[in-house]
């Protein structure tokens, strides 16, 4: 492709070693389409005839085909093409013969990798928010399944408050809604066409950037040749995406791996997505979620390697940007992964609400109620917090939870206590008092579940 000017070949070792073909020949629909655009804004120009634009479509849907094939068998095939981009002339040509090199008028490599790698990840983009989106499902029917079920709540990795089951597991669709929100936001505003933007300076060619832009679905052509050839933060705002997301799976598999141990016997691991010990026969292991907690690793590795990457570039184009590609491609096979098993895993759980309620009814887990009680009786909170801290001591040195203490032992404490105390303590009045947007009594989850099914429902 750009042989003329030297006279000396390639040493062999380096020319296997730069190639690019063998991890970016996975960019072979993306090439072909970017082609195919050009083609018609270099037959708008009238570089190409009507006739030979209608060839050229033919064989660059031919060599689309060739995506049946392994990508392995395909880089086998093509020992001598540097990258997607030389492949994809290569086979033209031996379908078209030499018309195939009129494809390369008024474009660069620069604008082609910055095009195809803006087309892999919009496409990723859709695939994964279409898995997140069936993530979320899934939380939202086990959530529903839930009712009234409780769980403990946890601040410093103590019992905190009792909370609804459909409460904890509407945490997770927040995260994952946000998630959508991040990997919809960086589609947007990468939406825009690099085609005719030449090597560095602009094409050569008075070309309608439009055409290539509106054929691929862009919302328009970028404006700046520079910037366009350059530009890799699209491939940026997906990878740390990717790695807030990770963050987040890892976070869920962290708590299942927790709660499913015997120490919480909160959860029961689906046997179809454990594995066992080969030493120890009575061992059910929660390989999956171990897994995905340390899949999480790669994302954010994949952040960390392209930002550095390209933090001390000039512009424009530099071979450094080869690097990029795979990061951005073993952070969407990883997503990819990961989400085409979730929904299943996470539809699979059972819960053992037996365990669940026994943890979030002892420990005293109702103090913050007894608390708001005193509050709403007109003792200042400050004080509440430290009658009800005293009741707690009693409980802790008498072994007895707050509602079996007797009312006169809590009016030695303050003569505010009433018998509508132990109304106000019980588990259904604990979850009840958190009556806000956004909290567990059981009236606003019910609501916050069918929100968050119509929601998903509605960008289904």
């Amino acid at each position: 492709m750009w042989s003329g000017r030297f006279r000396e070949p390639l040493n062999r070792e380096f020319e296997r070693w730069q190639a690019s073909f063998r991890f970016d020949v996975r960019l072979l629909v993306h090439e072909v389409a970017a082609s195919k655009a050009h083609a018609k804004a270099i037959a708008a120009a009238q570089i190409l005839s009507h006739d030979e634009l209608g060839e050229m479509l033919r064989g660059l849907d031919e060599v689309a085909k060739l995506r049946k094939e392994l990508p392995a068998a395909l880089v086998a095939s093509a020992a001598n093409a540097e990258d997607i981009h030389h492949f994809v002339e290569l086979e033209l040509t031996k379908l078209i013969g030499d018309l195939a090199l009129k494809l390369h008028t008024g474009r660069s490599r620069n604008e082609q990798i910055a095009t195809d790698m803006r087309l892999f990840v919009r496409e990723s983009i859709d695939d994964i928010i279409a898995g997140l989106q069936d993530w979320a499902r899934s939380l939202v029917e086990i959530a529903e399944l839930g009712g009234d079920a409780v769980i403990p709540s946890y601040t410093h990795l103590q019992r905190a408050e009792p909370v609804l089951v459909s409460h904890w597991l509407l945490a997770y669709v927040s995260m994952i809604e946000r998630d959508i929100s991040r990997f919809e936001d960086a589609r947007k505003r990468m939406n825009l066409c690099p085609l005719g933007s030449g090597a560095v300076a602009g094409a050569t060619l008075a070309l309608d950037r439009a055409i290539a832009a509106r054929e691929l679905g862009f919302d328009g052509p970028t404006p700046n040749s520079m910037d366009a050839t350059s530009d890799r933060d699209f491939m940026l705002d997906f990878v740390q995406a990717a790695a807030t997301l990770g963050l987040h799976i890892s976070r869920f598999a962290e708590e299942i791996t927790l709660y499913s141990t015997a120490e919480f016997g909160f959860v029961d691991l689906p046997e179809a997505f454990s594995t066992g010990s080969s030493a120890m026969p009575q061992k059910k292991n929660p390989d999956f979620t171990e897994l995905i907690r340390g899949k999480s690793a790669r994302l954010l590795g994949a952040s960390t390697a392209l930002s550095t990457l390209i933090k001390g570039l000039p512009l424009a184009y530099n071979k450094d940007l080869q690097e990029g590609q795979e990061q951005v491609f073993d952070a969407a096979d990883t997503m990819t992964g990961m989400l085409a098993i979730l929904p299943q895993f996470t539809r699979a759980l059972r819960f053992r609400h037996d365990r669940m309620k026994q943890a979030a009814t002892s420990g005293y887990l109702n103090a913050m109620a007894a608390a708001t009680y005193l509050s709403n009786k007109g003792v200042p909170f400050r004080k509440a917090h430290e009658i009800v801290g005293n009741a707690v001591r009693l409980g802790l040195e008498t072994g007895r939870e707050l509602n079996h203490l007797r009312l006169e032992e809590l009016r030695t404490l303050s003569d505010v206590f009433e018998r509508d105390f132990f109304d106000a303590i019980t588990l259904e009045a604990t979850l009840d008092c958190h009556d806000v947007v956004g909290g567990t009594a059981r009236a606003r989850v019910a609501s916050a579940v069918a929100a968050a099914k119509a929601r998903l429902e509605e960008n289904k």
